[in-house]
C-alpha cells in the first residue's frame, strides 16, 4: 500500500515521524527541518478527512522520564504548522483516551516515545556480562510487543515517515506494523522520497562518484568507508578523523581528536583506497587552535605538523582547495559528515568550500544527497539546502541503507525480513 493510493477519510491514522528537532536552553527549536519534512504525509491524512496521532521520540532518555526531552516543547510549533490545534498525550502508553475521542481533522501528539524502555526494547538496569542478562532480554522483547500492540490500538493504519530511526526494530518504528494488516500499514512521503534517493546513489550512479564522508572517528565510519570503497572514484575522508590519519602517517598532530588504536586501520583505508584505484583525499593542512572556542588563536598549519598543545579545527586551504576539485566535476555526490567544528563561525571554511562545491556540481547535473545531522544543519546554516539534490533526514539510517543493510522500519511495512 501506498501513501497516495490511501483514502484515510473516516479513518485514525498514527503516524511514526522523527521530530527528535534540536533545541536550546529555552526549549525552543533551533532547526525545524524534520518537522518541515514531515508536514506532506501529515497534511494529506488531515486534507482526506482523517484524524492524526501523531508519535516520536526526542534524545536518548534512556527508559526514564526527562521533562527537557518533553515533545510538549514542540506541540504549538507542529500545530502552526499544521494550521489547527494539536492535542497532547502525557503518557504514550495511556493514550487511548484520547485517541478514542478523535474526530476527522483532530490532531494528537503523543509524548515522547523513550520515556518507556520497552519503545527500544532492551533491558535497563542490567549489564551484558550478567547471567540474567539473557533472561531480561528476553522478558523485554516481549514487554515491547505489549507496548506497540497499545500504540497500534489507537488507530486503523498505521504511517512510518521516520527515515532517521528506520535502522532501530523499536516498537513504534518495526514492532507496531505487526498489528496492523498490509493494506493497512504504508510508508510516509518522506520516507519514499529517502528510499528513492538511497537508491539513486546506490543502483544507479553516474560517474564519476564522490564520496565526502566527515565526523571525528574512523571507528563509526568504517562500514560505510569499506562499502563505499567498491562503489566511488573520490573518497574524501575530513573533520575529526583528518588527525588518526595524519597520525598514522608518522605525523604529529597536537591535542587534535585522534583514535590512537585505530592508527593501523587508517593505513589499511589508505592501502585498500590505491588496491582498487579510488582516489582518497586527505586533507594536508589543517586550522589549528589553541583552544577549542570560536575565539581562540589561530595558525594554519601541516597536519603533520601541528604543535604539542594546539588542534586542528578546520580544513586548510590548501585542502579546501583539492576538496574542492574532487567534488566540483563528480555526477554523484553523497555528503555525509562536516570538515570541522562548523558551529563556530570562525571554523566553517572547509565545510563552506564542501557545500560550494556541491552546489555547483549540482548545477551542473550532477546528483547530490546530504544526509547526516552535522551535515543537514551545514548546508542549513549556509542556507543551500535548496540547492543540492535531496537532503536526509537521516543519519545512521541512511549510512545503513547505503552499507547494504535491510532497514527494519522498512522491512516491516513491506514484509520483508
Amino acid at each position: 500500500m501506498t501513501i497516495d493510493q490511501y483514502n484515510f477519510n473516516g479513518k485514525k491514522a498514527i503516524v511514526r515521524v522523527d521530530f527528535n528537532v534540536p533545541l536550546d536552553e529555552n526549549g525552543k527549536i533551533t532547526d525545524d527541518t524534520r518537522i518541515r519534512g514531515a508536514l506532506p504525509t501529515l497534511k494529506k491524512i488531515l486534507a482526506d478527512g482523517g484524524s492524526l496521532i501523531i508519535m516520536s521520540h526526542m534524545g536518548k532518555p534512556k527508559g526514564k522520564v526527562n521533562p527537557k526531552m518533553s515533545l510538549s516543547q514542540i506541540k504549538d510549533t507542529v500545530g502552526k504548522y499544521l494550521g489547527t490545534e494539536v492535542e497532547f498525550a502525557e503518557d504514550c502508553a495511556k493514550a487511548a483516551e484520547k485517541a478514542a475521542a478523535l474526530k476527522p481533522g483532530q490532531v494528537l501528539l503523543l509524548e515522547n516515545l523513550r520515556f518507556h524502555p520497552e519503545e527500544e526494547g532492551k533491558p535497563v538496569g542490567i549489564d551484558k556480562e550478567d547471567p540474567a542478562y539473557d533472561a531480561a532480554k528476553k522478558e523485554m522483547k516481549e514487554r515491547q510487543k505489549e507496548f506497540a500492540k497499545t500504540l497500534a490500538s489507537y488507530a486503523d493504519v498505521y504511517v512510518n515517515d521516520a527515515f532517521g530511526t528506520a535502522h532501530r526494530r523499536h516498537a513504534s518504528t518495526a514492532v507496531i506494523a505487526d498489528y496492523f494488516d498490509k493494506d493497512s500499514k504504508m510508508l510516509g512521503y518522506l520516507m519514499e522520497k529517502e528510499v528513492t534517493a538511497v537508491d539513486n546513489i546506490l543502483k544507479d550512479i553516474k560517474r564519476p562518484f564522490t564520496a565526502i564522508m566527515g565526523g571525528s572517528k574512523v571507528s563509526t565510519k568504517i562500514g560505510i568507508i569499506e562499502n563505499l570503497m567498491d562503489k566511488v572514484d573520490n573518497l574524501i575522508l575530513c573533520g575529526g578523523m583528518t588527525y588518526t590519519f595524519a597520525k598514522a602517517l608518522g605525523g604529529n598532530v597536537g591535542k587534535s581528536i585522534c583514535e590512537n588504536d585505530k592508527l593501523d586501520l587508517a593505513l589499511q583505508i589508505i592501502e585498500k583506497a590505491k588496491q582498487k584505484g579510488v582516489n582518497l583525499v586527505l586533507g594536508t593542512d589543517c586550522v589549528a587552535a589553541d583552544d577549542f572556542s570560536n575565539d581562540a588563536n589561530t595558525m594554519v598549519v601541516s597536519c603533520k605538523e601541528i604543535p604539542a598543545e594546539w588542534e586542528g579545527l578546520d580544513a586548510g586551504p590548501e585542502t579546501r582547495k583539492a576538496f574542492a576539485d574532487a567534488i566540483k566535476g563528480a555526477k554523484t555526490i553523497l555528503w555525509n559528515g562536516p570538515a570541522g567544528v562548523f558551529e563556530f563561525d570562525n571554523f566553517t571554511a572547509g565545510s563552506r568550500a564542501i557545500a560550494d562545491a556541491i552546489v555547483e556540481a549540482t548545477e551542473n547535473g550532477a546528483f547530490s544527497l546530504v544526509g547526516g545531522g552535522d551535515s543537514v544543519a551545514c548546508v542549513n546554516k549556509f542556507g543551500l539546502a535548496d540547492k543540492v539534490s535531496y537532503v536526509s533526514t537521516g543519519g545512521g539510517a541512511l549510512l545503513e541503507a547505503i552499507e547494504g543493510k535491510i532497514l527494519p522500519g522498512i522491512a516491516a511495512i513491506r514484509g520483508e525480513e
